[in-house]
């Protein structure tokens, strides 16, 4: 396992990271204690989780792991998240200080931990002034309660923003941005991936399967059926089946991925799981494996070796259609460059 700092600060975390939101839901807590137990023994210590998976079950499955296996649970950098309602109250949601003082408290007390070393923000809030989270924030780095903080599902301008509030006030700098990212969806290198570079914060990818479609289980034109995400629910958010299906673009990126993976004699998985870890600014992989043998799989990832020419087929396969002005033809190419460290 690789080994990484957690974006600009000096905590190390492994670089595939375990995504919890099937805790309680699609794995219960006996299988999710095992997915844990198999984690660890692989030799990751970043455990990543939020107050709505399962409406609190994920946190209190993770926690009584910490509780049962002390000496793994000193190794574990744990995350979570704050932002979404757990209540029906008109301040059960949202990031203003009223909110998260009490969702910080709840999921501290339902990990059974005083401190979470990462709190991410799980969303942006147009209702709540910046400075007032970020203040909260600081406040709580300081008391001891989080180590670090980060934000999810961040455009490049709020990124952008909270950073340089966080500086023009002399308070903590946030450190990770977790956002989705995968072969499928590269529409953040436009914008955030370069925020988050100007920032020095690392991204924490989650969705690097994209819902399971780099996974090559799928089939053109055959609606998937059967134990899997899209067999139980075609029409599942932006992962549906019917417009990827319908794009031929889709099934040229996993047909390259197909490709890749034949000729090191792995998975699919494993070969977009490499590209994406290996990309600029990335921290941490997620890893939302339902069961131990998905993880067993996507492990095997920390193992691969992409040759340049194979990392560059990928990009070129996969790369966002040409966005309007000013995100043209010739802004693509001066983003390439100064991704990988051109001019």
């Amino acid at each position: 396992m690789e080994y990484r700092t957690l974006g600009r600060s000096g905590a190390v975390v492994s670089a595939f990271a375990l995504g919890t939101m099937t805790f309680g839901a699609e794995a219960d807590e006996a299988a999710s204690h095992a997915i844990l137990d198999d984690y660890a023994a692989a030799g990751g210590t970043f455990i990543d989780t939020a107050d709505v998976y399962s409406h609190g079950k994920s946190e209190e499955i993770i926690g009584r792991w910490l509780a049962t296996n002390p000496d793994l649970a000193e190794q574990m950098v744990i995350a979570t998240k704050g932002r979404f309602p757990m209540g029906e109250g008109p301040n059960d949601l949202g990031t203003s200080r009223r909110h998260l003082r009490t969702a910080l408290d709840a999921s501290l007390r339902r990990l059974g931990v005083d401190h979470v070393d990462l709190y991410q923000m799980h969303a942006w809030d147009p209702y709540t002034p910046v400075e007032e989270t970020l203040r909260f924030l600081d406040d709580a780095v300081t008391a001891g309660k989080i180590g670090y903080y980060g934000f999810s599902n961040f455009l490049g301008w709020q990124l952008t923003k909270a950073v340089y509030e966080a500086k023009a006030h002399g308070w903590a700098a946030p450190v990770t941005l977790q956002p989705q990212y995968n072969l499928l969806v590269r529409g953040i290198e436009s914008e955030v991936v370069p925020a988050a570079l100007d920032a020095g914060m690392g991204l924490l990818p989650w969705g690097p399967l994209a819902g399971g479609w780099l996974s090559g289980k799928y089939r053109r034109d055959t609606q998937p059926t059967g134990a899997t995400r899209l067999g139980e629910d075609p029409q599942r958010g932006m992962e549906a089946w019917g417009p990827r299906n319908e794009r031929a673009k889709t099934w040229d990126i996993i047909d390259a991925v197909g490709s890749v993976a034949e000729g090191h004699g792995v998975s699919h998985s494993q070969v977009a799981l490499r590209w994406l870890v290996d990309r600029p600014a990335v921290t941490s992989v997620i890893l939302g494996a339902r069961t131990r043998e998905q993880l067993a799989d996507n492990l095997k990832a920390a193992d691969l070796a992409l040759t340049s020419e194979e990392a560059a087929q990928l990009t070129l396969v996969s790369e966002p259609d040409v966005e309007p002005y000013p995100y043209g033809i010739k802004a693509v190419e001066q983003r390439s460059r100064s991704i990988a460290g051109g001019r």
